[in-house]
């Protein structure tokens, strides 16, 4: 059942001034960029740019997980008393996400292998 760390999200209000910070000023490698969600090259772990919202300010961040079989991680956890925000879920991309929320109220995406 481990987890990998797969994906640190951050939500951010202007895509494009986020996507220049992070290529031009930081350096990272971009993979692409849409209006929705863009991604960076760094090693093993993916850094993520998505809208911010209501629910998700501007600066705010979250990591993702990746499972071997994400529906028993699921179950497991549960057992355990964690409370999931979102079970496992299809998702409008075609990948299938839960989101549990940790020991210090955020939330944490994980996704099937």
């Amino acid at each position: 059942m481990a987890a990998k760390l797969t994906y640190v999200i951050e939500f951010v209000e202007d895509m494009d001034r986020a996507v220049k910070f992070y290529r031009d000023i930081v350096g990272l490698p971009l993979k692409f960029q849409s209006p929705g969600w863009s991604e960076f090259e760094t090693g093993e772990t993916t850094l993520g740019l998505h809208p911010a919202s209501e629910k998700n300010r501007a600066g705010k961040c979250e990591v993702g997980f990746s499972v071997e079989n994400l529906q028993s991680f699921y179950e497991q956890l549960r057992a355990k008393g964690i409370i999931f925000s979102m079970p496992p879920k299809k998702q409008d991309f075609g990948g299938t996400l839960a989101q549990f929320v940790d020991s210090e109220g955020a939330h944490v995406s994980v996704s099937g292998a």
